[in-house]
Parts: structure tokens; sequence; C-alpha cells
């Protein structure tokens, strides 16, 4: 890399540190998508905008941000994830992750076949990659107090679960896209990458790492804050040895991820405080590399079959998922509230892009199709997401002057005088 590309590419980075920094409380009380704000700084910084940056489609960059975000979703999906809810409402996550998430993949495929025109295993990765949920989208919708428990259930395992769900289908579907014709012995390589040595790779590293964890800590010591880089070393170190074996480094890391929740639930907490902030930046500026110029790309389609396709995509979800959840003693309002929210967002997109990593005659068109969908999912998830956190807050209440202070102070007697009360939240 050229100096001058190395001092883009800090700068690039220290951007979007600051900005994430200096808007977090903003964002976080307007109820603004944060995608959204990235977007547009990456549309600011690319070719319609400063010049600055001019990310491609082949571009090593891309390549680069793009596997290692992937690679952190689905390893603090698995960090994240709560075991013990995941068993307690085990029959929930199956309906997410069935009925919900894998045949809104497969109605999605069929779609981009039958209206697009796709090929079978091309239309199959752009369903998976379009049944993918942002997590980055429904953090800010997970973080609400008002939220149901059983939507926040839902939700969360839904998030946490159906990318490792989908990830396989986009794997062997691959395999598929430019091969007229697979023979025994490629199927079986297949499965053996994708089934074991990712997995069990991902596994023995998380094993492995947290036995000298254990071992450091008994017997000199582990500063806190360092253990959360250590789970991120422990991903990329998964990820790296499953690709040294020919494995899915993408399930190692996600296996990795599963292992450290499994066993050590310290260091689950202590990655929550820091390691899943450095996960978010590395998403964000994913984000902003994309939005420089190629995920605009996605306008270029915007013709009466790829608009209808958009369309089902989005209001196919409600309608499975209102289906698949009838069984369930979940409530009306509730059962809504999760079939609404399924934003697409940078897991679609990081999906969409493996074959276009891969060399696959169609996988710029995938990943164009999948754009198209992710800006417009987030225009009318995040304006839902902003509208009612409007309502929520509700209109702000004026300033009170010095003298009704002073007034109401007086008018509650002497023996209330001084005492602060606190309004729940």
């Amino acid at each position: 890399m050229a100096p001058a590309e190395l001092a883009n590419a800090l700068a690039l980075v220290g951007v979007v540190i600051l900005i994430a920094a200096l808007l977090s409380g903003l964002v976080e009380r307007s109820g603004v998508p944060q995608v959204a704000i990235f977007l547009g700084l990456g549309a600011a910084l690319g070719p319609a905008g400063l010049g600055a940056l001019g990310v491609g489609l082949d571009s090593p960059a891309l390549h680069i941000v793009a596997t290692l975000s992937l690679a952190l979703i689905l390893f603090t999906d698995a960090l994240t994830l709560d075991l013990r809810e995941a068993r307690q409402h085990g029959k929930l996550a199956l309906l997410a992750l069935g009925p919900g998430t894998l045949l809104s993949a497969a109605l999605f495929a069929a779609a981009a076949w039958w209206l697009l025109g796709f090929s079978p295993p091309a239309a199959a990765i752009l369903g998976a990659a379009l049944a993918s949920t942002d997590p980055v989208l429904l953090k800010g919708l997970l973080r609400r107090p008002s939220l149901p428990a059983g939507a926040r259930q839902t939700l969360r395992l839904e998030s946490g679960l159906n990318d490792v769900v989908l990830l396989p289908i986009v794997l062997v579907a691959l395999a598929f896209l430019d091969s007229a014709k697979l023979d025994s012995a490629s199927f079986a390589r297949l499965g053996l990458d994708l089934f074991l040595l990712g997995p069990g790779a991902g596994v023995l590293v998380g094993v492995f790492g947290l036995a000298t964890l254990d071992l450091m800590r008994r017997r000199v010591g582990v500063r806190r804050d360092y253990e959360s880089l250590y789970s991120l070393g422990i991903a990329f170190a998964a990820f790296a040895a499953a690709e040294s074996v020919h494995g899915s480094g993408f399930l190692a890391a996600f296996a990795a991820g599963l292992t450290i929740a499994a066993f050590d639930v310290e260091l689950c907490d202590c990655f929550k405080e820091y390691g899943e902030t450095t996960a978010e930046l590395a998403l964000l500026l994913t984000f902003v590399l994309l939005g420089g110029s190629l995920i605009w790309s996605g306008l270029s389609l915007a013709t009466g079959a790829t608009l209808g396709f958009v369309l089902l995509v989005l209001l196919a979800r409600p309608v499975i998922y209102l289906a698949a959840f009838a069984p369930t003693k979940i409530d009306r309002p509730t059962r809504l509230l999760v079939a609404w929210f399924g934003p697409r967002g940078l897991s679609t997109l990081l999906l969409a892009l493996l074959p276009v990593f891969a060399g696959a005659a169609e996988g710029a068109e995938i990943f164009r199709v999948a754009c198209l969908v992710v800006l417009v999912s987030i225009l009318v998830h995040g304006g839902t997401l902003m509208w009612t956190g409007r309502r929520e807050r509700g209109p702000a209440a004026p300033p009170a002057s010095a003298a009704a202070v002073a007034t109401a102070t007086t008018s509650v007697g002497p023996e209330l005088a001084g005492r602060t009360e606190t309004a729940p939240v």
C-alpha cells in the first residue's frame, strides 16, 4: 500500500470513529438510523461529493473490511447469545428460524428466479441474503425500554441465529453458481468444509483460547479491558485457522463465539463492554465504504420488475412471520411488531458480496439488487423507528422559569423543600 493510500485509510478510520462518538447521543435521542448517517458520510466522501473515497467491487480494501465485518457479525451474534434464554424459548427460536427465516429465504429466491430471471443458485444466494436482518438497525429497537419482552426475546434470538442458518445456503449455492454439475467427491468436500472443518476449527481455537486465558488468570492475572481484545483475537484466529484447512472461516468465527458463550460468562460480559463497540465501528466503516458509490448502484435497477420484487420482499416477511407465530401465546401487537421489523442492512450486503469476491458471473447483479432492497429498507424501517420513537417520547415540556420553580418549592412546604424525586423512566 502506497503512503498516500495508507494516509487516506487512516483518515477514513479516524473520521468514522470521531463522528460515531460525537453523534452517539444525538442518534440515540433522535432515533435517526445510524447507518443512514454513515451512508450519507460515504456519499459525501465519494465520487459524487468530495471525491476522497472511491471504492469498487474489486477493491482489496473492501474485500478485507467486508470479510472482517461478516466474521465479527457472526462472532458477536454467537458471543452475545443467551444460551439459557435460547433453551427456555426453544420453540420461539425454531419458529423464527424455520418457518420464519428459511421460508422467507425460499420465497425470496423463488421471486428472484421468476421476476428477475436469476439462475436457481444465484436466486438462492439473493434469497438467503435478503432473509438476514440487520443487527445495527435492530440494536436501536432492542435498547428501547418500552419494547415488549416477547418482541425483545424473539428479535434477539432471530438476529443472533439467522445469519448462521443462512450462510450455509449461500456457500452451497455458491458452489453451484459457476459449476453446471458437482460430482460426489465435490459434494463430500463441500460438506466436510461446511460442517466439520470450519466449525471444528472454531471450537478448537475457542477451547484453547479459554484454557490459556484461564491459566494466565490464575497465574499472573489478566486486565479486564484486555480480555475484550483477547476475544477479538480469538475470532480472527478461528477464522484464519479454518481458512488454512480450507474450511469456512465465517462458520469458525460463529463456533468460536458460541464456545466462549457456553464456557466463559465473564469474558462475554467483558466483551459487551468494549469489544462489541469495536465490532460496531467495523460495521459502520463498511457502511461508509459502501456508501461512497457502491450501494447507490442499486438505484440503477429501479425498474418495474425490481421495484415489484422489493415490495414483495418487504411485505412478505410480515405475512410469513404472523403465520409462523400464530400458534404461540404471544399477543397480536407483539407479533405485528416482530413481523414488521426485519430490516435489511449490512449483513444482507455482506452475504451478497460473497459471490462478488468469488468472481461469480452473476455476483455484481446479486449485489446491486440487494443494495436496492437495503436502501428501501433503511428508508422504511428506519423511518418507522423514528416515528415510533417520537411518539413514545411525546412533546418536550417547556423549560420552567425561575419564578415558577421558586413558587413550586415554596408551595410544597418546608418539609419537602430540597428533596429531589426521580420520575420513573
